[in-house]
């Protein structure tokens, strides 16, 4: 029961992950530039949507780790 959890959601952080990171504006652009990630900022700083979006990717990397290394331990020490 509680394996099964864990995989259902280290399945769903591991789809998330992969959207969060195609989403991040990258240098050589990218997928972000489809969605209107292309326009440059004259600015040096980072907007307040790309530091959240920043935070939100490394949540969901923390919720990601968790589950695997608690489903690595249920697995290896499950009778």
């Amino acid at each position: 029961m509680l394996s099964t959890l864990l995989t259902v959601l280290l399945v769903i952080t591991s789809l998330l992950l992969i959207l969060l990171v195609l989403l991040h504006k990258g240098r050589g652009g990218g997928l972000s530039d489809m969605f209107g990630g292309g326009v440059s900022s004259s600015l040096g700083g980072s907007s307040i949507a790309e530091r959240n979006l920043d935070r939100f990717t490394v949540g969901i990397g923390v919720i990601w780790f968790a589950c695997v290394i608690a489903l690595g331990l249920l697995l290896a020490y499950q009778n």
